[in-house]
């Protein structure tokens, strides 16, 4: 049984929070935990626009607190982003979040992500083998 306090983890163990321009994640679960998986809580900055693709990795997303929108750049939905919504990239959708307010999102990737990742230009991460 993997136990974890997300207040801890902010607190004692920096390595498991990663941050990028106007975002900011723990990674409550990695890789190496075994599960299959990984977990995030990840905040998005108030008044901040994200685009990431996800080529190597599927997401879902549950909002806890915010608002905002994603719009899906094949077909230029646009879809409201509020407490109790969630998304899924299950066709690795290329994706723009604009946070109105700041957004506090659980996430999971599948493959789990290692935790060293970075977004590359194309708003992807790479797979750990790449």
């Amino acid at each position: 049984m993997i136990i974890r306090d997300f207040n801890k983890l902010i607190e004692d163990e920096k390595s498991r929070v990663v941050s990028d321009a106007n975002w900011t994640s723990v990674r409550m679960l990695l890789a190496d935990d075994g599960m299959g998986f990984s977990f995030h809580i990840t905040f998005l900055e108030a008044g901040s626009e994200h685009t990431f693709h996800y080529k190597n990795h599927f997401e879902s997303v549950y909002c806890m607190q915010g608002k905002g929108r994603i719009t899906d750049l094949a077909t230029g939905e646009v879809h409201e982003i509020k407490p109790g919504v969630m998304y899924a990239l299950d066709k690795h959708d290329k994706h723009t979040v604009v946070a109105d307010e700041e957004l506090i999102m659980a996430c999971c990737f599948n493959p789990p992500v290692t935790g060293k990742e970075v977004h590359r230009e194309d708003g992807s991460y790479a797979l750990e083998d790449a």
